[in-house]
């Protein structure tokens, strides 16, 4: 045994996952996966690494550049001009990462709409005491965090807007697996020195209900990812809103894709450092875990909840319909320098780009708005 300790994992961390294992007799994928992102105090989400950005492990789009704020700005201003201008526009952002997005919406809201600013009531929802620090600390450069209010769940009665971006695929996920028709859940067990995953009956009836709901299961041999939190989160927005609007974008498919029989391995993904992996038992509490959004049972759980759709595109035709080609205006002499032209053009690029950011998926819900038309929706 060295006597360094190891610098690509949380050694504490892989300790404490062995220890409940031993106690439990093996435990739920989505257990593993919950103590590897959240564990209090140990896990990825709550430790003081760079997880996100150019220097992290992945890159989401307001790392990219704060034109993909102003974008989301703008839809939100015309959500507040459709539900007539009210004096207090909530903006409920949960999982805001660092809070970059919330920095950009508020910036230019000042610049590009400032009777719209002046209705904003900013809230975060976020659980993890480490990374409230970093959104104060970020917000803080701005004197904006007098204006942003926390909470650790969602508020009750929100008149505006729910907004989560990337938020869903990072929550964690039963795996299961069909067997011999027989629809089975991965299990986590201790070989002594590595993890290894076993088969059992799933550990929640709910799984089942899941895929009987859709009137699907995977194909045989394959294996998928369930999200039963997604769709409780889905569930509790859209009871907290009282009247406006739940904007989800994330990555994710339709069931029919999701859950198709040619995708054997469902769409669990790890990144460190940029680097894709398929490896959730290596660098325990030192690499992201993330998989895909199941759109359709989203979708339905808000509308369970009392929200009707009004519909569902991709990030590049949301962005491009709100006007982010305006950012790629020729350069004029005395007014946009090249340099700056050429990293707008760079940022946008890689906004829309269709193999990358430019595929999340972009969900608009609302209550209380009837049919109520979006230009970002078309």
């Amino acid at each position: 045994m060295s006597e360094f300790e190891s610098a690509t994992e949380n050694p504490t961390l892989k300790d404490a996952i062995v220890a409940r294992i031993g106690r439990e007799g093996g435990i739920t994928f989505r257990d593993f996966m919950a103590m590897a992102l959240y564990e209090r105090g140990l896990g990825y989400y709550e430790s003081n690494w760079e997880t996100v950005g150019r220097n992290g492990d992945y890159l989401t789009s307001p790392e990219v550049s704060s034109l993909f704020g102003g974008m989301i700005g703008r839809q939100l201003r015309e959500m507040w001009e459709t539900m007539g201008k009210p004096g207090r526009f909530q903006v409920v952002e949960a999982g805001a990462g660092p809070g970059r997005l919330c920095q950009d919406v508020m910036r230019w809201a000042s610049r590009a709409a400032p009777a719209f600013a002046g209705s904003i009531d900013y809230v975060l929802v976020e659980t993890s005491a480490a990374m409230v620090e970093r959104q104060k600390r970020l917000l803080a450069d701005d004197r904006l965090s007098d204006s942003v209010r926390w909470s650790e769940s969602l508020p009750g009665g929100i008149q505006g807007c729910v907004l989560s971006n990337e938020l869903l695929d990072a929550m964690p996920v039963h795996r299961v697996a069909m067997a011999g028709g027989v629809l089975r859940e991965v299990f986590v067990s201790w070989a002594g020195e590595r993890f290894v995953e076993e088969l059992r009956e799933p550990s929640t009836a709910e799984m089942p209900e899941y895929f009987d709901g859709l009137g699907m299961r995977p194909g045989e041999g394959c294996r998928a990812e369930v999200n039963l939190e997604a769709v409780r989160w889905m569930l509790d927005a859209g009871s907290a809103l009282e009247r406006g609007f739940v904007m989800t974008l994330d990555y994710g498919y339709e069931a029919e894709q999701m859950f198709a029989p040619w995708r054997t391995d469902g769409t669990l993904l790890c990144f460190y450092r940029h680097n894709p992996s398929n490896d959730p038992y290596a660098r325990i509490g030192r690499q992201d875990m993330t998989s895909h959004v199941d759109f359709t049972s989203v979708r339905r759980a808000g509308e369970t909840a009392g929200l009707t759709t009004l519909g569902v595109t991709s990030q590049s035709e949301f962005l491009e319909r709100l006007g982010i080609m305006e950012a790629l205006s020729p350069p004029q002499p005395g007014k946009t320098d090249m340099e700056e032209y050429m990293a707008r053009r760079g940022a946008v690029m890689e906004l829309l780009d269709p193999a990358g950011l430019g595929r999340i998926r972009v969900l608009v819900q609302a209550k209380g708005m009837g049919s109520a038309k979006l230009i970002g929706l078309g």
